[in-house]
């Protein structure tokens, strides 16, 4: 995975990728126009199309293998270095065979499947000029593995993505030939991706699903950020990507960038972290929420192992980044899903260093006397089980109906009104949030003949409120856009009055200062900012203070209409109570305490 220094970096990386990158195209006519939509569906169909969710849910745990799983990664790691720059022509070592590998992979998969899954590569160039090594390198073409499994209909034409990057990198990232193997970084997110190709192209769905094996992240995302901007460019609609990188890894190192892990040396095989931009109204976090509700309601009451899903505060960990942020970069929903435990925080030129992240130590495991790998630091059962979060939330999208809009109105007693377009399903999950980043409840609505219905609202003064459509076979949608509502704020007429000679307060036109998530936290928080108006854009701050009144920050604020978000980083090792005091005109207008507690 990338590692990014600062934020300025961070954007910077992003931003150049994009436009460094050009001439996107897909190889194989075939594959370009499912992904545009321009196919017979029949064509492609299962010879027993299954529909029901809880029959593949158990179709998924049955067939994903840990054993599969482990022979793709001793395949990976036998090419030595997966380098974006290293040999293209080798059918033995380098990125070239790599690719070449994973292609014929998915051809496989595809004959055991009566040809259903289609494969090409998505072709660009990058400028070698623009990759920073004192000899530039002198490849410019690159190559993206696509395996494409197309859907049941072509009313709705958007895709649903899971990928993971196939490229690796030691200490110097500028070294195509030198050993990287690469074992956690990232081929456990590529055999995800491959072991999921291989299993769920058995099935037929209704939306299409596209299995992404990219390359280029560890230089900028160039390979995500091709295939996104690819798609783009043709208008293709996507309903959610999710990205896999570093994913079963279960070793605690030195470095682990935050949130980390507990100590180094902490085993942890059951920790899956979901990382998502955004918080209130964020299709990214809905996305996050939902690959959760399905992973919970779906299998884990049936799988020997459960897996604890953390839906995560920020997009990445801090100071890092992955192929999810070119597609969210550009508007498309999509998130991070990866392992609790990370084995460094990929500064290994850093003096010191002695974690595994982006280094030649990044292997499958250590050689024991008998010349066999015996790893402590990858468990490739872990794996299967993410494997199969992944899986599962892929299934139930891809097969549910579509996603449907919600108008709610608090009503008395404790209960709130919603109002869904269109109605007319059989019926309705409708979940409400307070101030945590999942749900609180989800409320299960049948034999619905209006398209009003009425469910209780926590006692929190603030909360939010979306809604899915359930099909006849039980299977929801995505879930709305969250609206937010509040118990004891009424936002009045924003027209000025001319009779007043004082202006209102701001607290008149419904601004809100939220306390901060986590709390207590260390390194970083997020703090939200409701509001009715935006005629205080440019006249707002946040003032960060000690309890003593001594100011630690002031974050300008472009006050807008709805939520606005500011992530607040105080650094590692701080402890105390701190205050945030949202500032309007230079006058205070709330406070809320915030707690440093370091980890």
């Amino acid at each position: 995975m990338k590692k990014n220094f600062l934020l300025a970096i961070h954007c910077l990386a992003i931003g150049t990728a994009a436009f460094a990158q050009s001439n996107e195209s897909v190889t194989s006519t075939v594959v370009n126009n499912i992904l545009l939509g321009n196919y017979t569906p029949s064509t492609y169909a299962a010879s027993t199309v299954i529909i029901d969710p809880n029959t593949i849910s158990a179709g998924l745990l049955k067939n994903i293998s840990a054993d599969s799983l482990t022979a793709d990664l001793y395949s990976l790691n036998s090419f030595q270095n997966r380098n974006t720059f290293s040999d293209t022509t080798s059918t033995t070592t380098g990125i070239g065979a790599t690719r070449r590998w994973v292609y014929n992979k998915f051809l496989q998969y595809s004959k055991a499947t009566g040809s259903r899954l289609q494969v090409g590569y998505l072709q660009f160039t990058y400028d070698p000029t623009s990759y920073p090594c004192t000899e530039n390198p002198s490849i410019q073409t690159h190559y993206d593995v696509l395996g494409v499994l197309p859907g049941s209909q072509t009313t709705d034409k958007s895709l649903i993505i899971v990928e993971g990057h196939m490229d690796s990198r030691n200490v110097n990232n500028c070294d195509a030939a030198g050993s990287a193997p690469g074992a956690g970084d990232n081929a456990t997110g590529t055999a995800l991706v491959m072991e999921l190709a291989r299993v769920m192209s058995q099935y037929t769905f209704k939306n299409t699903i596209v299995f992404a094996v990219n390359t280029g992240e560890e230089q900028g995302l160039l390979g995500a950020g091709a295939l996104a901007n690819y798609l783009k460019s043709q208008k293709v609609l996507i309903k959610a990507v999710n990205n896999n990188d570093v994913s079963g890894g279960i070793f605690c190192g030195r470095t682990a960038s935050a949130p980390g892990c507990p100590y180094y040396g902490n085993i942890d095989s059951i920790d899956l972290r979901i990382y998502s931009l955004g918080d209130v109204n964020s299709a990214n976090k809905q996305w996050a929420r939902y690959v959760k509700l399905e992973y919970k309601e779906q299998l884990s009451s049936i799988v020997s192992v459960p897996t604890d899903l953390q839906i995560m505060e920020l997009e990445d960990r801090v100071g890092r980044g992955g192929d999810h942020e070119s597609f969210t970069g550009i508007g498309y929903t999509a998130a991070r899903l990866t392992q609790a435990n990370e084995d460094g925080d990929a500064n290994s030129d850093s003096t010191g260093y002695t974690d595994r992240q982006h280094s030649v130590r990044d292997s499958l495991g250590r050689v024991n006397s008998e010349g066999v790998i015996d790893s402590i630091y990858l468990n490739a059962d872990y794996l299967a089980r993410n494997t199969l979060v992944n899986g599962n939330s892929l299934a139930m999208v891809a097969l549910g109906p579509d996603t449907i809009t919600l108008k709610p109105a608090v009503l008395s007693a404790n209960r709130v009104r919603v109002a869904l377009t269109p109605a007319g399903s059989p019926a309705y999950r409708i979940a409400v949030r307070s101030a945590t980043n999942d749900w609180d409840s989800v409320y299960t609505v049948t034999g619905v003949s209006v398209d009003t219905i009425t469910v209780p609202y926590p006692t929190e003064t603030t909360f939010y409120i979306s809604a899915a459509a359930v099909d006849s076979s039980g299977t929801e949608s995505q879930f709305s856009t969250e609206y937010t509502l509040s118990t004891d704020l009424v936002i009045l007429d924003l027209q000025p009055d001319t009779t007043k000679p004082t202006p209102p307060p701001p607290t008149y036109y419904g601004i809100q200062l939220l306390p901060n998530r986590p709390n207590p936290f260390d390194e970083s928080t997020l703090i939200t900012i409701n509001s009715g108006t935006d005629i205080f854009a440019g006249r707002t701050v946040l003032l960060i203070t000690s309890i003593d009144g001594k100011v630690i920050s002031r974050i300008p604020v472009s006050l807008q209409t709805g939520p606005n978000q500011v992530v607040y980083n105080h650094g590692y090792g701080v402890a105390g109570i701190y205050i945030c005091s949202l500032i309007i005109d230079g006058l205070p207008v709330q406070s809320t305490k915030m707690l440093f507690a370091p980890r």
